[in-house]
């Protein structure tokens, strides 16, 4: 709750400003029993029409500043509200920002989009409305109480008896509904991951080639009726004991209707008509902020289950982070050493790098080949810093990149992969991810280098082309390209490309592979390689096995060898005569 409330800190002036308006408005709205009780015992008995008057126009204007304050303070506290929500949803947004890539690799998109989505949109009525009701409600009751106290504390003595017994109820249906709420976000997290994962492009073509559309859409039924069952067990959960407590409270004013007439025919003290029907007036207006307010403990109750889920996020540890002083990089040369670097995902399965010592001088290439398993695109991941190693060290220009700060390592470091990711935006926004403030001579300039300008301009819409849902408009080479055309516009001095057309047709790779030449050129590049015909030229290659270096050397020095290299180069050759 602590850490709840600290949400609000940085709007406590306007909060402030609300509570001066929740207590106003609770001091006006006691004001007019009061008023009443002097019209029934004093003005009307007595005819003096000018009291009469008065009375009745301040009670008009009660409910009149009742009204504005009303107005005022919901606008104020929804405002707050929504700027907490903000706050929750960009600080979840910027935290899996800076989350590792072994994050995502382990967790399914659906469920973090339903943390950002679904979570936090379920505490929009707490957050924008609780901290206001549980005010308004709790000065209201304070104000009524002391107003019944003030006219017969024995009647009020009377209507507080079940208080405690209410409250009670109220927090064992709380901690029921709390219970419902968590299982109920987890199964909602569960279908957005089916939604997201099964309707997606890839998702589609895979469920009809596969025939499996109806079988996704009855487990996609089966989670919507197990949250149909959740939904319900959740507004439903005390429902009747909250209901008891309605009953009661209803029924009070006929409990001091009873009370008063015994206290009168035994001999008590007598109490007024006006006193009475006040005492009422303030009992039932005590019922609503006083149901009010045990619902609001209930509902603060059931959001603790979803402020635990984001505040899971927000205390993920970040393993990759900039240093307290980081080292700013002005001119990149484009050095690339590796030293004595070891790497392991998990101590179970063990390490998947040992002892890798290469060094890349700047403009020069390097091929790293190998199995499948081998460790050549983990190698790659640690120069961006997409991972840290275990030990030994990644250094660019002499610094180790541990040390340097992340806008030094996102202008040194272009990555162009097999994956390749467009946005759902025109081919243009797509470009201009890699440099904002590009201009369309840029935009050209490096399209044609990436040799994909001319279909650009071909299509009706040309730089304004929507891609498409992960580019799906595009051929597999085109979107290549337009991968390349991107980093180009960014211009890094180190490139790495990882099995950047190991998927691609022979006719498509060749295109593709003028582009990479074309975005090579002076600059430092690391190739991991699936096919060897795209490494022959490379300054030094590095045979990988297991993790470990094997063999190093030149395409000819490792073919002279006969050993790993030479084998990969005749599978190769076997696959695809045309590579040899």
């Amino acid at each position: 709750m602590r850490r709840i409330l600290r949400l609000f800190r940085p709007y406590r002036g306007r909060l402030a400003v609300v509570g001066l308006l929740v207590a106003a408005s609770s001091l006006v709205a006691v004001a007019s029993p009061f008023m009443l009780r002097e019209i029934l015992d004093t003005a009307i008995p007595q005819g003096r029409t000018g009291l009469l008057s008065l009375l009745a126009l301040g009670m008009i204007l009660t409910a009149v500043v009742t009204s504005v304050f009303g107005v005022l303070q919901t606008l104020i506290s929804t405002t707050v509200g929504q700027r907490v929500m903000h706050d929750l949803r960009t600080a979840v947004y910027a935290q899996l920002q800076r989350m590792p890539l072994a994050f995502f690799t382990r967790t399914r998109t659906g469920e973090v989009q339903s943390r950002i989505a679904n979570d936090i949109g379920g505490m929009q009525a707490t957050v924008t409305s609780t901290a206001t009701s549980l005010v308004s409600n709790l000065t209201s009751v304070v104000a009524t109480v002391v107003a019944m106290l003030a006219l017969d504390w024995r009647l009020t003595v009377v209507s507080l008896l079940l208080l405690p017994v209410f409250v009670w109820i109220s927090r064992r249906v709380g901690r029921e509904r709390k219970k419902i709420t968590t299982q109920r976000q987890k199964q909602m997290a569960s279908m957005a991951a089916t939604v997201t994962e099964s309707l997606s492009v890839s998702g589609i073509l895979l469920g009809r080639t596969m025939g499996r559309a109806d079988s996704l859409t009855k487990s996609f039924a089966d989670e919507s009726e197990r949250l149909v069952d959740l939904e319900v067990r959740s507004n439903m959960a005390g429902r009747w004991r909250m209901s008891t407590i309605g009953i009661v409270m209803a029924a009070m004013p006929a409990v001091i209707y009873w009370a008063a007439g015994l206290t009168m025919q035994t001999g008590g003290p007598a109490v007024s008509l006006g006193t009475l029907v006040a005492f009422v007036s303030l009992q039932q207006g005590l019922f609503r902020p006083a149901v009010s307010l045990l619902s609001t403990g209930v509902q603060m109750q059931t959001s603790l289950a979803l402020f635990q889920r984001i505040f899971e996020y927000l205390d993920l540890s970040v393993d990759i982070t900039e240093p307290e002083k980081p080292v700013r990089l002005e001119k990149i040369c484009g050095e690339v050493r590796f030293e004595d670097v070891h790497f392991t995902y998990d101590e179970k399965n063990g390490p998947t790098l040992t002892g890798i010592d290469v060094t890349v001088p700047a403009g020069a290439s390097l091929a790293v080949v190998g199995p499948t398993g081998s460790g050549k695109s983990t190698l790659s991941y640690l120069v961006p810093r997409l991972y840290d190693v275990t030990d030994g060290g990644v250094t660019l220009d002499g610094v180790d990149v541990r040390d340097l700060d992340f806008d030094t390592l996102a202008r040194a470091v272009g990555v162009v992969s097999q994956e390749t990711y467009l946005f759902h935006a025109s081919v243009a926004e797509n470009l201009r991810f890699a440099k904002p403030d590009a201009t369309d001579e840029e935009l050209r300039a490096a399209a044609e280098a990436a040799q994909i300008h001319d279909h650009i301009a071909s299509l009706p819409d040309g730089y304004d082309t929507l891609v498409g849902e992960r580019g799906y408009r595009f051929s597999g080479g085109e979107k290549q390209r337009l991968a390349i055309a991107r980093t180009i516009l960014r211009d890094p001095p180190v490139l790495i490309l990882d099995e950047a057309t190991s998927a691609l047709d022979t006719r498509t790779e060749h295109a593709v592979q003028q582009a990479i030449d074309a975005l090579s050129a002076g600059r430092t590049t690391i190739t991991i390689a699936h096919r060897l015909s795209t490494v022959r030229d490379a300054d030094q290659i590095v045979v990988l096995d297991g993790g470990k270096t094997v063999e190093r050397g030149t395409h000819e020095e490792l073919l002279a060898r006969d050993g790993r290299y030479a084998a990969l180069v005749r599978r190769d050759a076997r696959l695809s005569p045309a590579v040899t």
